[in-house]
């Protein structure tokens, strides 16, 4: 049997609800002239910009602040091969007031890879894409089995 996938594209509003399903994205940012990929926890925020938790004395908190960068975010399965991936490219801007970082606490978000206090940091979506899989298996072809 050949399988045939068809690739839908999705707009704004369906790649955002799709982030909000998934905990964790990765966050893309250069240190040394090097791409560097991070998993981190992150949410949805109301007014659709991201909200991530990272390690204070991280390098991606270090290299975020002002920055343009991206963040990816998926969910996939292999055996069917559905899903689908958004990719968001916005600013970053570490949360600086500590009564919006007290507020921000009680969400629950928490840094990855580490029990420390989340240094958080919003990134804008100045452009959103994402794009679904839509697996599926095609009857035999003409070469197939029996179709001699």
């Amino acid at each position: 049997m050949d399988r045939v996938d068809r690739i839908e594209d999705l707009g704004e509003a369906e790649c955002l609800r799709l982030l909000s399903t998934v905990p964790i994205g990765r966050v893309v940012y250069t240190e040394h002239a090097l791409l560097r990929v991070v998993p981190v926890e992150f949410q949805v925020e109301a007014d659709g910009r991201l909200l991530l938790a990272l390690v204070p004395d991280g390098a991606a908190a270090r290299a975020l602040h002002g920055a343009v960068t991206v963040f990816q975010a998926d969910r996939l399965d292999e055996a069917s091969r559905t899903g689908w991936s958004v990719v968001v490219h916005g600013r970053a801007e570490v949360v600086r007031d500590p009564v919006v970082h007290a507020r921000l606490l009680r969400t629950g978000l928490r840094p990855w890879a580490s029990t420390a206090e989340p240094l958080f940091v919003r990134l804008t979506t100045d452009l959103v894409s994402g794009r679904r899989l839509h697996g599926r298996a095609l009857s035999a072809t003409a070469s197939g089995p029996g179709n001699n």
